[in-house]
């Protein structure tokens, strides 16, 4: 396959004259054989490495998957962690994260297509029995549209795809006769009373049993959902549609992206990010290409690709003539407002815009492609994973990282489109990442938080269904595959579909003749049809030379973008006055300031406060710069309020058999030792105190001295504790929260405050455990005894030497499996309360156990859009802008408790003593962590 024109496809023509081109625009399709050799020095990777590194993938895939397999099926979701099923109802509830669970045995029917590209045939043949014969579709439960749909219908179609793929090679599957695709279309009737609006839009969650509106179907009051929810159907319903010659399908989907096409801000071609079902009216107006909106655009233009429908093409077309007009900065993607979209609605971006620069490439828009993926991939190179989200000035702004696959996605796509191998190099990092930092026995753990690198007792079925996949894809060569991958294209969960689907049973449709196209730029179809003479101008250093001058962006001291002003006005009126650039001392921005209608008041104690009034600007023009200046500068001291936040601080447990795998989020306290000032941190072992609370002097000084003492949480103050337990010769504390069930995956993170008094004398590190992760450590005293810890800033690396040299002398060793139960999680763990023994509100002073938010919930909400010749006076701090290491804190949800599950789901156990067989050493690291049962 070459990128080059193909006929009936000229460089450079429009869009609706191109008679569809299969194979240059399906995902996967673009091969990088025939695209620029190598740049000198590139140092292209040997096809050794290359086949190295698949490999590796391959073991990777298979170290996750046999453990959701041995510990977690059938329950929907491995808990890497605590070796054991996720299953709805039975944990606390994490919000809407849940609704992707649905009792059908979420990541088997996520994998299935994963298996075929990784050569696993056999494997593939036995999950998609299990699929058939254990599988049940008619569950009481509430459910995801968006999800179930990309998941789990889409998973079905995948696995029906190349299910009969193998079937007509004639080695596999010759006992298949359409079971998924019938289970398929079950799924799909029972998602169709979700489409009952006025308007064609589905409602966000539908009840599998009982649908929509059904008394005990507990949803359909919802009034809302994202325009990705309602735009990213038309894959896997179309393609149910052309499988099964059942129309209405497809006809649903087709009405709901017409009513969103119907909906955009005619005069930015945008979409918002939520839209009611029933009015049409946009709930949230700002617009990017991140999360809510994202797979939207996507199908736009894969939908052009499997359907043939020019409309979508010239909708597709249209829209990213919006984005990069408004949206693109180079190399950031900034959310605007759709009715004014040269202002900014925020200054953070999410992580699932990482998959756009592979739509670029789809797109043949190739240079922004390369520059987004540099700037996403120094990021990365900052803090091993892309945070959830992150500041323009590439700061952490929610620090978690669930192991997403968007970015491998992207740089899959670039690699095929430029041949480049600085593209596997990527991946390479990539895998080193994985294995390094989110690996444990028990599959892979997603990151609580990249900056301390805490796991997450998670790994979601799209890790398996994408991750993988597109990790193996990259290194593979077209002889490493049993089949032409260039035949499918990719849904947004990298399901296969294949093509040929594009002239079976199709739908008749009318093109919509009641929207008029805007008449756009005509270069913005230049790259409708990629060609590599147009893509790469006979240069090989081509995406080299667009990559270096990003090289050191994170780095650099509060990098930006060149704004649209700069480059629409060049050498012409300056660029408005951002609120980071912003000094109070600077003649110049008080003279913008007032021309903006701010007044700036200075305050007794130093500080200043900027007022708006709209109708003091000299224009509105003016007005609107000033407006977008105060919500900049809202957001910008929210941010440096939060700054002033301790970040979390980590516990790792690095003795045997764990050396460092297992890592636990701590809250710092406001005194002692600052862990992020010695980065060597404090290491020692544990050791239990006497009395537990440590509110007195320490009984048992012998046993503590040159250690890190552990204490529960009570009756006196942390300051106190410490200065026990530092008289007793510690060298550490840590204080574990005596609130039953409390865990740092549900509740927010606290910080230990003083006592009013000072604390300087206090000279140990102290950190804080909530009631999960703090028994994680007394399990492991009660199994081996001696328990080695380090107290730090964020984890290290762990200790490879002992662990191998433990390995081998475990060998001959037998293990003795923990007869002891942990304890129970019988309580929500919800936020942790701040009230003293005896309940009674505690005060900032002389109150036991006080604690301060340290990672008070998450970002600012995007600001709405406001009049700008309103009378109100809009107020704001304005604290001097200035470079700091500090990062926003993670957003966290509250817990909550769903009714219990039916009784099959409890009769999964995993024995301990078969764990212990099976895994030998690794699963030591986990014998101390609770044994809750299925």
């Amino acid at each position: 396959m070459a990128l080059s024109g193909a006929p009936g496809c000229r460089a450079g023509e429009r869009g609706p004259r191109w008679r569809r081109p299969w194979k240059l625009l399906a995902l996967g399709l673009l091969s990088a054989s025939s695209v620029l050799a190598a740049a000198p020095g590139a140092g292209a990777m040997s096809r050794e490495e290359k086949r190295r590194l698949g490999n590796q993938v391959l073991e990777m895939f298979d170290h996750a998957y046999s453990n959701y397999m041995e510990h977690a099926y059938p329950a929907d979701e491995l808990m890497p962690l605590t070796c054991r099923g996720r299953v709805r109802g039975q944990e606390p509830s994490r919000g809407d994260v849940d609704d992707a669970l649905g009792k059908f045995s979420l990541t088997l029917i996520d994998t299935l297509d994963t298996l075929v590209v990784l050569n696993k045939t056999k494997e593939f043949e036995e999950a998609v029995k299990k699929v058939i014969k254990d599988v049940n579709l008619d569950n009481d439960i509430v459910v995801s549209v968006f999800e179930t749909n990309i998941r789990v219908l889409g998973g079905l179609l995948g696995g029906h795809s190349v299910a009969i793929m193998l079937k007509e090679k004639g080695e596999y599957m010759q006992w298949y006769n359409g079971e998924l695709l019938h289970m398929a279309k079950e799924l799909g009737y029972k998602l169709l009373p979700a489409f009952n609006t006025t308007s064609g839009l589905p409602y966000p969650r539908v009840n599998l049993k009982f649908g929509v509106r059904h008394p005990e179907a507990r949803t359909g009051t919802e009034t809302d959902t994202c325009t990705a929810c309602a735009g990213t159907l038309i894959l896997e319903f179309a393609a149910l549609s052309r499988f099964t010659g059942t129309s209405i399908f497809e006809e649903y989907a087709r009405k709901a992206l017409d009513f969103i096409w119907e909906k955009r801000q005619r005069s930015s071609n945008l979409v918002g990010v939520t839209i009611n079902i029933h009015t049409g009216d946009w709930v949230r107006k700002d617009s990017g290409v991140g999360a809510g909106i994202d797979s939207y655009y996507e199908y736009l233009l894969k939908a052009y690709v499997l359907l043939g429908d020019d409309s979508f093409l010239e909708r597709f077309n249209t829209h990213y003539d919006a984005i990069m007009r408004y949206i693109s900065q180079p190399p950031l993607l900034l959310d605007v407002h759709i009715h004014k979209p040269m202002l900014n609605a925020r200054t953070w971006m999410d992580s699932l815009l990482a998959f756009f620069p592979g739509l670029q490439v789809l797109k043949g828009d190739i240079r922004p492609a390369i520059e987004t993926h540099e700037m996403l991939y120094q990021v990365i190179k900052k803090h091993n994973f892309l945070p959830e989200a992150f500041t323009t000035d590439f700061r952490v702004h929610w620090a978690q990282h669930p192991l997403r696959p968007e970015f491998a996605e992207s740089t899959y796509f670039l690699y095929k489109a430029t041949g480049d191998p600085y593209y596997l190099e990527v991946g390479k990092t990539l895998i080193e990442n994985l294995n390094k930092y989110a690996r444990v026995p028990c599959g892979f753990a997603a990151m609580k938080d990249v900056r301390t690198g805490s796991h997450e007792d998670r790994m979601d079925s799209f890790f398996l269904a994408e991750m993988f996949k597109y990790l193996y894809l990259l290194f593979a060569d077209k002889e490493d595959m049993i089949f032409d991958i260039e035949d499918y294209i990719f849904t947004t969960e990298a399901h296969l579909l294949p093509l040929w689907l594009s002239t079976t049973n199709q739908t008749i449709s009318k093109k919509n003749t009641s929207t008029e196209y805007t008449e756009l730029d005509d270069s913005n179809f230049d790259w409708t049809c990629p060609n590599t003479q147009i893509l790469f101008p006979n240069d090989p250093m081509f995406a080299q030379s667009i990559r270096e001058p990003l090289k050191n962006v994170v780095d650099k001291s509060c990098p930006r973008g060149i704004s649209r002003a700069e480059e629409s006005l060049g050498s012409g009126p300056k660029p408005p006055l951002r609120a980071r650039d912003f000094m109070a001392s600077n003649p110049e921005h008080l003279e913008i300031l007032k021309k903006m209608g701010v007044s700036l008041i200075h305050l007794k104690d130093g500080r200043v406060q900027l007022v708006q009034h709209a109708v003091q600007a000299a224009s509105s023009l003016d007005a609107e710069d000033g407006l977008r200046f105060m919500q900049e500068m809202i957001e910008l001291s929210s941010q440096q309020q939060k700054e002033q936040q301790l970040p979390p601080r980590a516990v790792q447990i690095v003795s045997h058999p764990f050396f460092g795998r297992v890592v636990l989020t701590a809250g710092p306290a406001q005194f002692g030792m600052d862990l992020s000032k010695h980065k060597a941190g404090t290491r020692g072992f544990v050791a239990t105190i006497k009395p537990y609370n440590g509110c007195s002097e320490i009984t048992n000084p012998e046993a503590v001295k040159e250690k890190i003492a552990l204490m529960q949480r009570g009756q006196c103050m942390f300051a106190e504790k410490a200065r026990n337990i530092q008289k007793a010769g510690a060298i550490g504390g840590i204080v574990i929260d005596d609130n039953e069930g409390s865990s740092s995956d549900t509740a927010p993170l606290f910080q230990m405050a003083g006592d009013g008094k000072n604390t300087d004398d206090i000279t140990i590190p102290m950190l804080f455990l909530f009631n999960k992760e703090g028994n994680i450590i007394l399990d492991a005293i009660r199994e081996y005894e001696a328990v080695e810890v380090l107290l730090s800033d964020k984890a290290k690396d762990r200790d490879l030497e002992m662990e191998n040299m433990d390995q081998k002398s475990s060998e001959s060793d037998s293990h003795k499996p923990n007869s002891e139960e942990a304890p129970s999680e019988s309580q929500d763990a919800g936020a942790v309360s701040e009230e003293p023994e005896g309940g009674g509100e505690s005060s900032a002073v002389g109150a036991p156990d006080p604690l301060s938010p340290a990672s008070a919930a998450s970002a600012s909400a995007p600001v709405a859009d406001q009049d700008p010749h309103a009378s109100g006076p809009a107020e704001a701090g304005a604290p001097e802008p200035a470079c700091t290491p500090g990062d926003s804190q993670p957003q966290e949800q509250n817990a909550q408790t769903e009714a219990s599950s039916k009784a099959h789901w409890d009769s999964k156990v995993q024995p301990m003593e078969s764990i212990l067989a099976d895994w030998n050493e690794d699963i030591e690291a986990f014998e101390m962590m609770e044994k809750d049962e299925l």
